[in-house]
């Protein structure tokens, strides 16, 4: 990543040190949290329609309930990510895992929809502010030569996450009631804080800037190599941060330092990415159904879409650490509005259409999941998370609009190919927003 990791990739001894068990570990956690943060935010899905079942509901009443749960995680985004660069990773990835946790708990027990929208925002909340800091740290502790590597891998696990909760929910409700899905939810991330509080170590870059930061940093780099000199480590890291203490970097420290341009570009490809994604993730069975597909075909074509992104993320980020960033997602994304076209034109075809849905997946997707990578890349240690959760931030607002959009224009008589076809736009946007950030660079 040479051209966009100028400012936050220095030469430091983590960024030289071998990829060993230590930062296995700090990965791995990463990604189990993740999963959970999948399974959780997927969960209403899962349940919807039993829930609508049991209370007698139409279908299309939990619109808004899926909207809170986005508009939550937005909000954590934007709100827990500069806490995280005052406090801490460590402490802010803990508090929000028992945010979603405790209101996951309380979902189950909910009896009315105003319940159910109050609990989903709370929700979304822990949700949303998790996610920024695990990229984060994650980042920080990988070599450079594997960082986006490593974030994308890590990210995959929020994927993998909504992918098993498609699978348990449905046996769990059945014997146990919809309740069972947010109990699971909301038991396995408690269970979990114990062992974060003991294996997960706090950025070491924020301890760098910390009072008494040598005796806190010396256990966790002799981990990672017992050849670096954590004085040595303390005063590049200080030099970095420009002599000031970390955590005290506002919002506004995003557009200074030259770094508008980056910023401005980064949350058009996150906006345009997420809305075109979540966009097909909410509506192309239904379109596809309504060009007269199975719904069996029509289902299956958004699990090849989601499937495709998980391999997506794993190629695009072994590419991302070895060529240009800004090409690599630049056609990617590219690449995805031509599939997007496929996909509008494949009529009865069924392998060109699931061909075309994996191939879509794989760049709109996986460009997210590296895109997440390269958004921790670009900023100094200081202002990181800060960084991540308002990029994350304004995508989310793009994932609630892409959705909402679709359903405005159906009601205004769009046709579906049409619909598919306006989704090529957003990624076009994204894919030039990308190559610009190049230049600026």
């Amino acid at each position: 990543m040479a051209v966009l990791t100028a400012e936050a990739g220095s030469a430091s001894a983590i960024d030289a040190a071998c990829f060993g068990p230590y930062q296995f570990r700090i990965a791995a956690l990463c990604a189990l949290i993740a999963s959970l943060d999948g399974f959780d935010t997927q969960a209403i899905a899962y349940v919807a329609p039993t829930i609508a079942e049991a209370w007698k509901l139409d279908k299309a009443a939990f619109g808004p309930i899926f909207g809170v749960g986005l508009l939550g995680l937005t909000i954590g985004a934007f709100l827990l990510s500069p806490v995280a660069d005052r406090i801490g990773r460590k402490l802010v990835i803990i508090l929000c895992t028992a945010i979603f946790a405790l209101f996951a708990l309380l979902t189950a027990g909910a009896t009315s929809m105003d319940q159910l929208l109050l609990y989903r925002l709370l929700t979304g909340i822990g949700l949303g502010g998790a996610m920024p800091n695990l990229i984060a740290i994650t980042s920080e502790y990988a070599p450079a030569r594997l960082k986006a590597t490593l974030v994308t891998v890590m990210f995959c696990g929020f994927p993998l996450g909504s992918t098993i909760g498609g699978i348990v929910s449905a046996p769990l409700i059945a014997r146990f009631g919809w309740e069972a899905v947010f109990l699971l939810g909301g038991i396995l991330p408690l269970l979990l804080i114990p062992l974060l509080w003991i294996a997960l170590p706090e950025s070491a870059r924020f301890l760098a800037a910390r009072p008494d930061p040598e005796r806190r940093l010396t256990p966790i780099l002799k981990r990672i190599d017992p050849s670096i000199i954590p004085a040595h480590f303390i005063e590049e890291v200080r030099s970095e941060a420009g002599g000031g203490p970390i955590g005290k970097f506002p919002v506004a420290e995003l557009f200074r330092g030259g770094r508008a341009q980056t910023t401005a570009l980064l949350w058009i490809a996150f906006f345009m990415n997420l809305l075109v994604m979540y966009f097909l993730v909410n509506w192309l069975p239904s379109l596809l159904r309504s060009l007269g597909l199975s719904l069996e075909i029509a289902i299956a074509s958004t699990a090849i879409l989601n499937l495709g992104g998980v391999f997506g993320a794993i190629v695009l980020g072994r590419l991302i650490d070895k060529r240009e960033p800004a090409i690599v997602l630049g056609l990617a994304y590219l690449a995805s509005a031509a599939f997007i076209f496929i996909i509008s034109h494949a009529g009865a075809n069924v392998v060109l259409l699931l061909a075309g849905a994996a191939a879509a997946g794989f760049g709109i997707v996986g460009g997210q999941i590296g895109l997440n990578a390269v958004a921790a890349s670009v900023y100094p240690n200081a202002i990181r998370s800060t960084g991540v959760g308002w990029a994350l931030g304004v995508g989310r607002i793009g994932s609630i609009l892409g959705p909402v959009a679709g359903g405005a224009l159906l009601g205004l008589g769009w046709s579906s190919q049409h619909l598919l076809l306006i989704a090529i736009v957003p990624a076009l946007l994204a894919s030039a927003a990308v190559f610009l950030l190049r230049k600026v660079r």
